[in-house]
């Protein structure tokens, strides 16, 4: 049994992976492309070129699991290859990528935080107090 609890992060590699690749390329995947420690206990996506497959790596406290799977219809989410920081997923979407659901616009960057002035004084009164929206 697989237990991802809400302390696990489940790490996508950006690099297309080819689906030959077992629990030692893998391994060396998630040290040198990914730069994390495999034996965290966090679940490591990476998905072929093509996007009809995928692997998953986990460890369990006693051995390496490694999960596959081909989709008969449709295709995995494109993963942007130039969004700069890692891609880190939530159980839930998770679960919706590993249904194929389209999850391209979660991984475009988001507009910078937008300030609006309020009009309320601050204590010294002269000051105006900046809130974000």
């Amino acid at each position: 049994m697989i237990a991802i609890n809400r302390r696990t992060k489940i790490y996508v590699s950006k690099e297309p992976t080819d689906m030959r690749a077992s629990y030692d390329t893998l391994f060396s995947k998630t040290k040198n492309v990914l730069e994390k420690d495999p034996f965290s206990g966090h679940l490591f996506v990476f998905i072929n070129k093509r996007r009809n497959a995928c692997k998953c790596l986990f460890y369990d406290g006693t051995g390496l699991v490694l999960i596959c799977k081909r989709m008969e219809r449709g295709l995995f989410s494109r993963i942007n290859p130039f969004y700069d920081k890692e891609v880190v997923l939530t159980q839930a979407e998770f679960s919706l990528f590993f249904e194929g659901a389209d999850l391209e616009k979660r991984f475009i960057e988001s507009p910078s935080e937008i300030k609006k002035i309020n009009k309320n004084k601050c204590r010294s009164g002269s000051e105006l107090q900046e809130t974000l929206i």
